[in-house]
């Protein structure tokens, strides 16, 4: 109903500006200069409303074999690092040619660094575990038993610890990446998807089968609260905008922001069907949404309660 509202309302707007112009451009008998006008007016209004954000595709890095993807780390160095499998694809950042791969992770889900101790972490779901490897050299150094199904991970950096969202056992992980032992698991009472920090102690859990939040704190490795994400439904994607003190939360066709303070829903946002993973630019304060129907959506963050959806990009 806003939008079938404000559609009205910007027509009318339309027919009274064209009408106005129409009446003084009359005046002076002056037709070429009205139709000049509405033709320049028309062009500036349609190319403003077709690139928003001027994304496009840059490149497409061809990755040989077959099996199953999912998170992708591009955050350490010159490398991409991509979840592939039964193993970790190692890709060139400026060409995409393959220089390693780390082998034995069956069932890949996640890779995290810990950049202090130069040491990368995957979450291996099918085996229940966490290899540790060397981030300049790529040798495994370990592997650490973990909850069951560890799905996201991520570096904590309050804590400095790892953490794997366990999708089977409905549990977090937390792993010192130093002595490289399970110190802790925390039980969240459904099936944690993925999580972010505040780094100042408090993480955010979506809580996928419960359509919720849980709020961890990272002192006592407890859960502090739940929040409901209603009206949205099956939680996957997650960002956070640290100084906003927002949480971006991919649900079934919605994202939705959540005021990490209070729990409470600011602001809802239709995207993309089959939305798996969210991001936050804090340069550009845009939120992007990976959908699985073949789209990512893009939200400005206007102000801490107040979203816009500028474009809808395809993708493959």
């Amino acid at each position: 109903m806003v939008l079938y509202t404000s559609g009205i309302a910007a027509a009318l707007f339309f027919y009274i500006l064209l009408d106005k112009l129409y009446k003084m451009f009359n005046k002076l008998k002056n037709y070429k200069k009205f139709f000049f006008f509405i033709a320049v007016l028309f062009a500036v209004t349609s190319t403003s409303a077709q690139k928003a954000t001027g994304i496009h595709l840059l490149k497409t890095y061809h990755i040989a074999s077959t099996s199953g993807w999912d998170y992708i780390e591009a955050n350490y160095g010159s490398k991409i690092y991509v979840s592939h499998g039964s193993q970790v694809n190692i890709l060139n950042k400026s060409n995409g040619d393959s220089s390693d791969f780390i082998a034995n992770t069956t069932g890949v889900h996640g890779i995290a660094f810990d950049e202090a101790q130069q040491r990368g972490f995957t979450s291996n779901g099918r085996l229940n575990n966490v290899t540790v490897f060397d981030a300049k050299t790529n040798k495994v150094i370990t592997q650490i038993p973990t909850g069951q199904n560890p799905d996201a991970i991520m570096y904590e950096p309050f804590s400095k610890k790892i953490i794997t969202c366990d999708g089977r056992s409905n549990t977090l992980s937390l792993l010192d990446p130093i002595k490289n032992i399970m110190l802790d698991s925390v039980k969240v009472g459904g099936k944690p998807e993925t999580a972010v920090s505040d780094e100042n102690g408090k993480i955010y859990v979506n809580i996928e089968d419960k359509n919720e939040i849980a709020v961890i704190d990272m002192k006592t490795f407890t859960v502090t609260d739940k929040w409901t994400l209603a009206p949205g439904e099956g939680p996957t994607g997650l960002a956070i905008d640290t100084k906003t003190k927002r949480i971006f939360v991919g649900c079934d066709k919605l994202l939705v922001v959540m005021d990490i303070t209070n729990g409470k829903v600011v602001d809802k946002i239709a995207i993309g069907d089959g939305c798996d993973g969210v991001a936050f630019d804090a340069d550009t304060k845009n939120i992007y949404t990976s959908n699985g129907e073949g789209t990512m959506s893009v939200i400005h963050e206007d102000n801490k309660d107040k979203f816009t959806l500028i474009e809808t990009i395809p993708t493959k």
